[in-house]
């Protein structure tokens, strides 16, 4: 009897102190349930029955003699539905539509602790984030772990690169199942037969980058890159933390058109966005990579006033806004990775005179874009940054291109005690001054190319003069990585990873794939089609034409598809997808009635039949066909391509025929006059 009356107990115990709370995606697939268990908070996601995130564990550990673990209560609940169509500055997709329903969960601890949650189901999956108001008697927060959970349910095949480690992004992706995992980089992809995920993060302002650690089987949490005395998070008073994301696809190709990312980030801040243009460039970089011109100043120096004029002649005449000019600035002699500090942001080399290439660029039709290589020296470069912004503006530079070389944790910082201490590219240090160029840039009506960037996580919603960043490994490594560069399959992985969280400054179309007389161990692995699909598969809306004049001048046909495509664009959708195999992308022009097709494949070579049926329906459109020839191979015979020209309808059933490491790409142009 007293047994009985024990389990009873127990029975009504648990359901008398467990509390749940849940909302529905739009379409009632996903369901994200809030559980408060003996004051302990955690949630879970379903999606058609099916669960996907098992009760995963939320809160934070702080140093402050605060519990934002446990003993909580629910103070207040309310939920919410969101409904929105908003348009893009410019992107991948110009109409997006927000529609969510959400849940704001005010919890309240021991000591009157404060903590609340808010969570928001899409079609097309979750997002959720922390506030933590201001607490009586607490002036600081110090954040000691954040212990956000993502158990899963299934061992999915995941795509990945580690973190913490050297190089920062700057690494081939690799796939494994998520058991076998240890600390890993988002945006990280996972899928099964039936379903696929992506682990990421919007709007991360004044907070370190997260990254994703499996703690034991299938049991993920939140691990923060830290301040170099441990401490996670730093903050006055209160603290907003990122979105942690979760997108949810039937099959991988929606993932690519999922902007869940985007619509977690506020809407634009700039009133006046006139200024703000994508473009494609060429420039000064190619050469130094291959080593037939130098950084440096001295006999082979690349940005002199005689050879910028040069690309500047080059873009006029093929159509090409801007020309980005790097090494012009003095401190280059130096070992400028160790010497960072020694850059100087508004003394040009002696052999480059700002002022004549900038009048010699506007006569010809022609911008700068800047360069500001920082050496990630910070303090540096924050003492002169504002000049060197203002230096630029006066010569009519609109687009900077910022750099941050420097591996692992070495970015000095000066503490308050006035110590020397080193921190982590993907620390708060750094999110919050790369947030505070693109602010500053804002002010001066000047757009951001970031390389050596933190990850993108959609703040070009809200700040769209954040144009574009690199984050992973881009066509350079072709030019001097030891291994030979990049693999056939590594573009046919990049969309599915790193592009999910943004727009990538890939550094694209390269013509001479070969160029033993630089670089007799590497090359592009890939064909001369499949340089120009990237234009179409690699989203950015600021491309560059990478390789020197020249390669481009012995090979203007092909050229022409890249002086076609835009980077700014109505529509996209996605025909066919494999991670890490192949992937078909169509595109409309924002500006034209065109649309324009990539399709890329991995070593094997295959055929594809698709269907034209995203075009107008009773029109006709001339397609401008570039593909693999015939007897194409990337490794033997990478240079062979077939242009050709054929009539298509809505209706037309295409057969495009990739090569082993090939790829095909497309412009649809209407036909004028034409009505069925």
């Amino acid at each position: 009897m007293k047994r009985l009356f024990f389990l009873f107990f127990l029975l009504f115990y648990s359901v008398a102190f467990t509390q749940q709370y849940k909302i529905y995606s739009p379409n009632k697939n996903i369901i994200v349930a809030f559980t408060l268990d003996r004051g302990i908070p955690s949630y879970s996601i379903s999606r058609s029955d099916q669960s996907i995130i098992k009760n995963s564990k939320l809160g934070y550990i702080l140093k402050e003699n605060l519990n934002l673990r446990d003993s909580f209560r629910i103070k207040n609940t309310t939920i919410n539905y969101y409904n929105e169509l908003w348009t893009q500055v410019w992107g991948e997709q110009k109409d997006i539509r927000n529609n969510y329903e959400e849940l704001n969960v005010d919890l309240e601890g021991s000591n009157n602790a404060q903590l609340k949650i808010i969570f928001r189901a899409f079609n097309d999956g979750v997002g959720f984030r922390y506030i933590i108001p201001e607490q009586k008697d607490l002036d600081s927060i110090n954040v000691i772990d954040e212990l956000t959970e993502f158990n899963l349910t299934k061992d999915y095949k995941s795509w990945f690169i580690n973190a913490f480690l050297w190089n920062r992004y700057e690494y081939l992706y690799h796939s494994e199942n998520a058991s076998l995992l240890d600390t890993v980089q988002t945006p990280v992809t996972m899928e099964s037969d039936n379903l696929c995920l992506s682990f990421h993060e919007a709007a991360l302002y004044n907070y370190p980058s997260m990254t994703v650690g499996r703690v034991k089987g299938l049991n993920f949490k939140s691990v923060l890159y830290p301040w170099s005395d441990g401490i996670l998070v730093k903050a006055r008073k209160t603290l907003t933390s990122p979105w942690r994301t979760i997108q949810i696809a039937d099959k991988p190709g929606d993932l690519i058109t999922s902007y869940l990312i985007l619509n977690l980030n506020e809407p634009n801040k700039l009133k006046d966005v006139s200024w703000i243009k994508p473009a494609k460039y060429v420039g000064i970089w190619w050469e130094m990579h291959l080593d037939k011109a130098t950084w440096s100043s001295g006999p082979k120096h690349g940005a002199t006033t005689e050879n910028a004029k040069k690309y500047i002649d080059f873009a006029s005449k093929y159509g090409f806004k801007g020309v980005l000019i790097e090494g012009w600035n003095e401190g280059w002699d130096n070992d400028w990775v160790k010497e960072g500090y020694k850059l100087n942001f508004t003394k040009p080399y002696p052999d480059f005179d700002i002022a004549e290439v900038t009048r010699y660029a506007k006569e010809k039709g022609v911008e700068l874009i800047g360069h500001h290589e920082t050496g990630r020296a910070i303090i540096n470069y924050e003492a002169q940054m504002e000049d060197a912004f203002k230096f630029y503006k006066k010569y009519g530079v609109n687009v900077i291109k910022t750099g941050y070389v420097g591996h692992g944790q070495t970015v000095l910082r000066i503490d308050a005690n006035g110590d020397s201490v080193f921190e982590w590219h993907h620390g708060q240090y750094m999110v919050e001054h790369y947030q505070r160029v693109v602010e500053l840039a804002a002010k001066y009506h000047i757009m951001i190319d970031a390389h050596e960037p933190i990850k993108d996580t959609g703040i070009r919603r809200t700040w769209p003069n954040m144009m574009t960043r690199e984050g992973a490994r881009g066509q350079e490594y072709d030019a001097w990585d030891p291994n030979g560069g990049n693999p056939p399959e590594h573009t046919t992985i990049l969309p599915f990873t790193r592009l999910l969280s943004g727009p990538m400054d890939f550094t694209p179309g390269i013509f001479k794939l070969i160029y033993p007389e630089y670089k007799p161990n590497n090359r592009v692995n890939t064909t001369l089609a499949k340089s120009l699909a990237h234009y179409v598969i690699i989203y950015s809306p600021l491309h560059m034409a990478a390789d020197l004049p020249e390669n481009y001048e012995t090979n203007l046909k092909p050229f022409k598809f890249i002086q076609d495509v835009p980077t700014d664009w109505e529509k996209t959708e996605v025909l066919n997808a494999q991670i890490g195999d192949y992937l078909t992308i169509v595109r409309k022009d924002r500006n034209s009635t065109d649309w324009y097709l990539g399709s890329i494949t991995d070593e094997e070579a295959r055929t594809f039949e698709v269907t034209l049926t995203y075009l107008d329906e009773g029109k006709q459109y001339t397609a401008e066909i570039y593909t693999d020839g015939k007897d194409a191979d990337w490794k033997t015979n990478p240079y062979s391509i077939e242009i050709t020209q054929q009539i298509v309808k809505k209706s037309t059933i295409l057969k495009i025929n990739l090569a082993a490491g090939g790829g095909c790409a497309i412009r649809f142009r209407e036909v004028a006059g034409y009505q069925d």
